[in-house]
């Protein structure tokens, strides 16, 4: 049982890393450009206000921003191919069909019943328990929608796309026999979401009175709760009415009433104040975007194994800078909220005690999210109104607390953040000599206990990755015929040590075993 859970956990963080693995190169193309439209910077270099760059910037940053709002459509595709012991072409493709289907069904509950909520001008539907997805509104599950049907069009694939029928039902065998179940899984899934998620949002929204009437405890949970539920989407309940309705606080100025934290952010900015009111408070959610990240960032890198650290670095710090610039968090929060949710809980803990933290020591400067463009208001408001040089210190605090709480959570129970997926060992770093693919192949499938012992072949950075259904047939003098630097053997789990050219031993058994 023990192994089961483990090897289960073990193969659901390697689905989750996979449909993100291209977000680190989109991190970097956002940055560029936020960087050509950023107001400070082209005021700066005036040749970026030419309007072809102003366009060009809009469009990376928009394309990316596309990826980044349907990130809920990625894990519905990845998920199952990744899942997928074998055609993961079709599983991707069924799993995105059965999650437009869901899109649909959830869309018909809510035209057919007479809920569709009317969006606001400025927040669209942000705040309404809806979003519009792939133009489609539906109940918003967020990502957490596009992971949990990922999964299970996974597993109904595995368990259905060798499924035969004889005479004239052969047509609707194999993977038209897995899309056929996942149809119904998705319009079942569409109504159960749409009764169920808006009973959790309901709970969400009645916290906002607790958070409102207890102080300084207050904001702890707000930030606690404003990351926490990143995942499942309920976040934007948390933040939205405090930003945005007299929740956050309300402004008399002249005969003029002004409610919610923005809007009274933004008239105090130019009025006379001493000080932004403690409205400011509930805006502070991006403090730990600008510096928290940064922390979190140095603790993969720092914790990576050191075979890893240069891969880490690449995927790693253009997902911090993407934070710190954009305020776009997303792709770094799934990077390790789902395999170590015990890190995740502790990141909303230490993002909500900062948020306490600024009003103990009576910091009332701006905390966008947008490191460039907080700095730039809190200077030009000025220190007496703000006390932006104290948020700088709480702000170096707070990434010195990400290292080593992260670090050291890490460590102690080897959870498995980027860098950390697979164990290293000095036959790792060992390279096996050249393989010869026409022969070699061979030896290494009957020392598993041939085709029919093998369940499923993967691959991580080293190591090929078998699970056998009986590991007594395993012969590792047989498999040591093909050169090798070592074998690992959990149970029905074998680990096979060939180096960097892995996937290409992968590849080859694949293809053998398709062959047989």
């Amino acid at each position: 049982m023990k192994e089961k859970i483990f090897g289960g956990l073990e193969v659901f963080a390697k689905t989750m890393v996979q449909p993100l693995m291209y977000l680190s190169s989109a991190g970097i193309l956002m940055v560029i450009g936020v960087l050509l439209t950023n107001d400070m910077i082209t005021g700066m270099i005036p040749f970026l206000q030419w309007e072809p760059i102003q366009i060009f910037g809009k469009l990376i940053y928009n394309c990316v921003m596309v990826i980044i709002n349907n990130l809920a459509v990625i894990f519905a595709i990845g998920i199952p191919a990744a899942i997928a012991k074998k055609e993961k072409h079709k599983a991707a493709l069924i799993g995105f069909m059965s999650y437009i289907m869901y899109l649909t069904a959830s869309n018909t509950m809510l035209t057919s019943l007479d809920q569709l909520a009317t969006g606001s001008d400025m927040l669209g539907l942000t705040g309404t328990g809806q979003a519009s997805i792939l133009g489609i509104q539906i109940v918003d599950t967020s990502v957490f929608g596009g992971i949990i049907l990922g999964c299970i069009t996974g597993y109904v694939f595995n368990r259905t796309s060798e499924k035969r029928f004889k005479g004239a039902l052969q047509i609707y065998s194999g993977a038209n026999f897995s899309f056929i179940c996942m149809f119904f899984v998705s319009i079942i899934f569409g109504v159960v979401s749409n009764l169920v998620w808006p009973l959790a949002q309901q709970g969400i929204a009645s916290i906002a009175n607790v958070i409102k009437n207890t102080g300084t405890f207050g904001l702890f949970l707000y930030g606690f709760l404003e990351r926490i539920l990143v995942p499942t989407g309920l976040h934007h309940l948390i933040y939205t009415p405090f930003q945005f309705s007299d929740l956050g606080g309300v402004l008399q100025v002249g005969t003029d009433t002004v409610a919610g934290a923005y809007a009274i952010v933004m008239t105090e900015i130019g009025l006379p104040v001493e000080r932004f009111s403690d409205s400011i408070y509930y805006m502070a959610t991006g403090f730990t975007k600008m510096f928290g990240y940064i922390g979190i960032g140095m603790a993969f890198i720092h914790t990576a194994y050191k075979h890893n650290k240069k891969k880490v670095k690449a995927t790693v710090i253009p997902l911090v800078v993407t934070a710190i610039l954009a305020s776009v968090t997303e792709p770094l929060d799934f990077m390790f909220a789902f395999v170590a949710p015990l890190l995740f809980v502790v990141h909303a803990a230490i993002a909500g005690l900062f948020i306490a933290l600024l009003k103990i020591f009576d910091v009332t400067a701006f905390c966008g999210g947008n490191l460039l463009a907080s700095l730039i208001m809190n200077v030009t408001v000025g220190v007496e109104k703000t006390h932006w040089p104290v948020m700088i210190i709480l702000g170096i605090v707070q990434i010195l607390v990400y290292f080593v709480v992260f670090s050291f959570l890490i460590k102690k129970f080897n959870l498995k953040t980027p860098g950390r997926e697979d164990e290293e060992t000095s036959k790792d770093k060992e390279p096996a000599k050249t393989i010869n693919f026409d022969t070699d192949i061979v030896n290494i499938i009957e020392g598993l206990g041939g085709k029919e012992n093998i369940n499923t072949v993967e691959n991580c950075i080293t190591r090929l990755r078998v699970n056998v259904k009986d590991e007594n047939k395993i012969n590792e003098d047989m498999i040591n015929l093909t050169p090798n630097s070592g074998i690992v053997r959990k149970g029905k789990d074998i680990q096979i040590i060939f180096g960097l050219h892995v996937p290409d031993v992968r590849r080859a058994v694949e293809s053998y075993l398709e062959a047989c």
